[in-house]
């Protein structure tokens, strides 16, 4: 049987959202909320994109020293040699990689408008996983945008010809929300089936099915005797109706009837921090956490019901399948906000010394120091300046609690060379 991983692309296609964005420090604190859930991977960026050079080099730094435990970091580029080369000349350190083609007939005629045939598409990906190798990644997966329009023998054709060439993973994408439990399952069993290779499961809520049809497409993997990995983004963030949600997928392997228990998580997933990574997700995208979200939702654990409040006092498990505490809730029905940082782009040192002792105080197992001298303890107010004006917002504490630890790392990701590598 194989196993199910979770990859989040909050930091690729979650950022790629009209009117949504993070700054570069908000995308490495969604880094390190991931990585200590257990989650398998980050698609963490474009190594193409000349503004993200330093983010990406800085991510990558955290994961050489430790701070990244065990999250691998992957790129995105097209299925392009040239891309890739580009990727590797910006990110020499890169070691995964997922390269995109799109390969519906649709796509192929409508966006690539006649100058590229199907022979072409193969073409053109086989030598961008060659590229990739070639240049020193240790794996590179394979995506078919537009996969649940895609012929289903051509699919199979794409990804074998990818697997001949080292391939780690298929991502298949249903790039419009087109797909309903039944179908993705059937697609992605046969296709499973077919190349005996780890399936991709990239879903769109168009129509609302995404977290549906991501389950329904991992257990097809899973059934057919290979590993799935499961794209999320948190909150289900995404271009257009959002992206499968993270908390939802978790939940639905975990407690769902007919699935709990017979589908088996290749890293255990901790739970406990998902509550201040959705609020800080929703906090830093500017984006309400709906009232109603799995797990989340401020109506998740409240009760108004006589019948249902009384039930649930006698055993909260009369009419709640989980609880509060495993998600890092506090109280049923209060929503916790932690600390306000009083830190910004005006601050002064004797102000920010105050934070940093309120933090103490709140944490005795925090132990934050300040540098004795001045001028060291000023150079990073001035990040944490730097890092208010970035974002526009006030930071929360552990974006503060992550400037002071780590300084050199929180300057890469505050700087931006325009044009310049």
């Amino acid at each position: 049987m194989g196993k199910i991983y979770f990859v989040d692309v909050t930091n690729r296609d979650g950022v790629q959202t009209a009117r949504l964005g993070l700054s570069k420090l908000e995308k490495t604190m969604i880094n390190l909320y991931m990585d200590e859930m257990g989650v398998f991977q980050s698609e963490f960026g474009f190594p193409t994109t000349k503004h993200e050079r330093r983010y990406l080099l800085a991510n990558l730094k955290l994961q050489e020293m430790g701070v990244l435990k065990n999250i691998r970091l992957s790129g995105w580029t097209r299925g392009l040699a040239s891309d890739v080369e580009e990727a590797f000349r910006a990110i020499p350190t890169i070691k995964h990689l997922n390269v995109s083609s799109s390969t519906s007939d649709q796509m192929i005629q409508g966006k690539y408008r006649g100058r590229k045939t199907r022979d072409d598409v193969i073409s053109d990906m086989t030598a961008a996983v060659d590229k990739a190798y070639e240049l020193g990644a240790e794996t590179v997966g394979v995506n078919c945008e537009d996969g649940s329009r895609t012929d289903l023998d051509f699919l199979i054709r794409f990804a074998s010809e990818a697997k001949k060439h080292g391939a780690t993973r298929l991502r298949y994408c249903d790039t419009l929300g087109y797909e309903s439990p039944k179908s993705i399952y059937d697609t992605i069993y046969a296709l499973a089936t077919a190349v005996k290779m780890d399936i991709e499961i990239h879903t769109h809520g168009d129509l609302g099915l995404a977290v549906a049809t991501s389950i329904s497409g991992a257990m097809a993997a899973v059934d057919a005797g290979q590993d799935a990995y499961i794209n999320t983004t948190i909150n289900g963030v995404g271009e257009r109706a959002g992206n499968a949600d993270f908390l939802s997928c978790v939940l639905s392997l975990m407690k769902a009837k007919g699935i709990a228990g017979k589908y088996e998580l290749g890293i255990p997933i901790k739970l406990e921090r998902i509550w201040d990574a959705a609020r800080f997700a929703s906090y830093a995208f500017n984006v309400p956490i709906p009232i109603n979200q799995p797990g989340v939702g401020r109506n998740c654990f409240a009760h108004a019901s006589g019948i249902h409040a009384d039930g649930v006092l006698k055993d909260p498990e009369n009419y709640e399948l989980y609880g509060y505490k495993e998600l890092g809730r506090g109280e049923p029905i209060t929503v916790n906000t932690g600390s306000e940082i009083c830190a910004g782009e005006y601050s002064g040192i004797n102000g920010f010394k105050h934070v940093v002792n309120q933090l103490n105080n709140e944490d005795a197992n925090l132990d934050l120091a300040l540098p004795e001298d001045r001028d060291a303890a000023n150079r990073i107010l001035e990040l944490v300046r730097y890092a208010n004006v970035e974002s526009h917002k006030p930071l929360v504490e552990e974006e503060l609690i992550f400037i002071i630890k780590y300084p050199e790392i929180a300057k890469e990701l505050l700087t931006m060379t325009p044009l310049d590598y």
